[in-house]
């Protein structure tokens, strides 16, 4: 019996790993990430630094719940005076939720402003979806010039949609062009960056300004050491 040597038999080629999309755009949540806005910087000085009477008021009164009505679009007039019958003996304390809101607002994260500042130096497309009602943001964009470096903001008070809802990532993709596999967006809200991972994004949950350099420079973005 002839043997005949076996054919050599064709191997197939590893598959190559699927490259990480390249970030071409960064979405910012501005409130606990850009900005410093908390209405303890207000009540604090109210309650005359009784802090356990000022928690209580924003536990039980002036809610955070009551808050994201207004971030949703909630007009403030309607919101003040409605709240304002349901606790009359804390009528002028909730009317400075809103006559003196400004008073809410500290000063921008240095450290944070300085990576936005890197990633607009490279010609970063920058972009911030925040949760804020029209009204307030208007008086406060002002305050804050490095707002102008982003190329379009979506804010919740405008729209009639807050995050997480999906509609707004998804407004804020339709509107802007952006394809959520090569946009990266930063909340200081695990929720909102839950949301918005599920629509694809990159996302990075806001801890710092440190560790949003150390991420973003993980997914290729040019941010230098700070």
């Amino acid at each position: 019996m002839t043997t005949h040597s076996a054919r050599p038999t064709a191997t197939t080629p590893t598959p190559k790993p699927a490259s990480t999309p390249v970030i071409a755009a960064v979405v910012f949540d501005l409130g606990g990430v850009l900005l410093d806005w908390n209405p303890r910087h207000l009540y604090r000085d109210l309650f005359h630094g009784d802090d356990a009477a000022m928690e209580r008021f924003l536990a039980e009164v002036c809610t955070p719940e009551w808050n994201a009505e207004l971030d949703a679009g909630r007009p403030w007039d309607e919101a003040i005076e409605t709240l304002s019958r349901e606790h009359p003996a804390e009528r002028e304390l909730i009317a400075a939720f809103r006559d003196r809101w400004i008073e809410m607002l500290g000063g921008a994260f240095r450290d944070t402003v300085a990576v936005v500042t890197d990633l607009r130096d490279s010609g970063i497309p920058l972009y911030a979806l925040t949760n804020w009602s029209a009204e307030t943001f208007a008086l406060a964009r002002p305050r804050y010039p490095f707002l102008d470096w982003f190329a379009g903001i979506v804010v919740s008070g405008a729209e009639g949609i807050r995050k997480p809802d999906p509609r707004i990532f998804r407004l804020l993709l339709d509107r802007y062009g952006l394809r959520a596999a090569t946009t990266v967006f930063i909340d200081d809200v695990e929720e909102n960056t839950r949301a918005a991972a599920a629509l694809g994004f990159a996302v990075v949950h806001f801890q710092g300004g440190d560790a949003l350099r150390r991420d973003l420079a993980r997914l290729g973005l040019p941010v230098g050491r700070g």
